[in-house]
């Protein structure tokens, strides 16, 4: 009697698999704060300067956009990118400004398909990529782990400027590990960003997750250490929040001069916030 052939395992969970998974649950949450909202709600202002939620998630579709094409064809993306911001920059225009006041003069209910439409595309893009290709970024090329790490970070943090201008308060969850990850692993593009030397010192990160757990990074011995609660801590590396109004401790010189510049996001150094929480 022959044994029945095995039958075929489904795909193995994988690093990106994982983090798909939340890209999707973090994008689930920004589309339930704003799917509800009337018209003139999508015009309401966000703590960035000159930008309404529809210009937040129009920001977001249009990176989405880009990050599709990166995942599927490389130099058509480096291209475009040659093409457009040349463009733009040479009539001394803003292409992320550009882009976010272009969706955010779509109707909202147009935006709001255009959004979820595309983050479906990137979703599908980067779980199709081979694991060690690496995209064409505005800042250096990345694997699809860290393409779909940095996606969920941004959906995340202009969620942020969403749920302030509506009154929210999101449930923080076991995701903000993601962000505070990324925030640790851009330390050393922080300080080049602002003309600094890259660090050559380690920093030991010890954060609290929202259910309590320990989360840390960094050798336990490091003289320059970070400390305080997870959500805090992301709220700093996406400049959704002022140093001065977070519970995040610093101790030494170099993690000291790290919390005022930390910046988890591609691009110019960014203005911040206010105490208030307006930008800068």
């Amino acid at each position: 009697m022959t044994s029945p052939s095995p039958k075929p395992n489904p795909k193995a969970p994988n690093v990106l698999d994982g983090l798909l998974a939340d890209l999707r649950a973090e994008s689930e949450v920004l589309d339930g704060l704003v799917a509800g909202l009337a018209p003139e709600q999508w015009a309401l202002p966000t703590p960035a300067e000159g930008w309404t939620i529809a210009h937040q998630i129009a920001h977001l579709a249009w990176t989405d956009d880009w990050a599709t094409l990166s995942a599927r064809d490389a130099e058509a993306f480096g291209e475009a990118i040659g093409g457009l911001f040349g463009e733009l920059l040479a009539a001394g225009a803003d292409p992320v400004e550009e882009g976010a006041a272009r969706g955010a003069a779509e109707e909202p209910r147009a935006l709001l398909a255009r959004w979820r439409a595309g983050r479906e595309q990137v979703l599908a893009v980067l779980d199709a990529a081979p694991a060690d290709i690496r995209l064409p970024w505005f800042g250096p090329p990345m694997k699809p782990a860290s393409m779909a790490t940095a996606r969920l970070m941004e959906t995340w943090a202009h969620g942020q400027d969403v749920a302030d201008a509506l009154g929210a308060v999101r449930e923080p969850s076991a995701r903000l590990r993601h962000i505070a990850h990324l925030g640790v692993r851009t330390m050393g593009f922080a300080f080049t960003l602002h003309g600094l030397p890259a660090p050559e010192a380690p920093v030991r990160v010890e954060l609290t997750g929202p259910g309590g757990e320990s989360w840390a990074w960094g050798p336990e011995d490091a003289v320059d250490r970070v400390s305080g609660p997870a959500l805090d801590f992301c709220l700093l590396v996406t400049q959704r929040r002022h140093p001065d109004d977070l519970g995040l401790t610093a101790s030494g010189e170099l993690a000291t001069a790290w919390l005022p510049i930390a910046q988890a996001f591609a691009g110019a150094p960014g203005k911040g916030r206010d105490a208030d929480g307006r930008a800068n």
